[in-house]
């Protein structure tokens, strides 16, 4: 036995227009909700912009503690101008989970 060292948790948001071209710039928003019968809180909420490679990459290590199982399901809402998309991401633990969003 010993001490192991937890590995990154990690959501990486791909951003995608209708003609599958990486996006820029983008407000990517990662939010869940408590699945307690107090639907008003809001467990996870973070925002950051997608890079030049279209990504918007969201870093949980704070989130997950070691042994824990699973981390969240998370709501994901994209936004550009007047362009959005929505989707879903199944944040796992100790590594990269990965998801698509088109916007339109």
């Amino acid at each position: 036995m010993g001490c192991r060292k937890k590995e990154p948790t990690i959501a990486k948001i791909h951003v995608r227009d209708s003609s599958n071209q990486s996006v820029v710039g983008a407000r990517v928003v990662l939010y869940g909700q408590s699945t307690t019968n107090q639907p008003a809180s809001v467990v996870l909420f973070d925002t950051t912009i997608s890079n030049s490679s279209g990504e918007a990459v969201f870093n949980f290590d704070d989130v997950y503690q070691l042994g824990q199982a699973g981390v969240a399901v998370l709501n994901i809402d994209v936004t550009l101008g007047t362009l959005t998309g929505q989707g879903i991401i199944k944040v796992e633990q100790e590594t990269t989970s990965e998801e698509t969003v088109f916007i339109q």
